[in-house]
């Protein structure tokens, strides 16, 4: 099974996204693990050496990450 992993920090931008991807995505075909890194901040090393910047991201498993829409900078997050 393929992983994605959804990275966002509670804003509304970021909830209204998660609700949408929830709804796009085939969750008997892909691994979706959701990480909110505000309520995880050890996860935000990890989430900025993939290469997300703002969230809410997704990361894919071959390592693409792909920027929905500005909620919130990452560093913003870790402050």
């Amino acid at each position: 099974m393929k992983k994605v992993t959804f990275y966002h920090a509670g804003c509304p931008v970021c909830v209204s996204a998660e609700e949408q991807l929830l709804g796009l995505i085939d969750q008997a075909k892909v691994v979706l693990e959701i990480i909110h890194l505000g309520q995880r901040p050890s996860e935000i090393p990890k989430a900025e050496g993939a290469g997300v910047k703002p969230v809410p991201a997704i990361l894919l498993e071959n390592g693409t990450v792909m920027h929905i829409n500005y909620g919130a900078g990452i560093q913003e997050i870790s402050s």
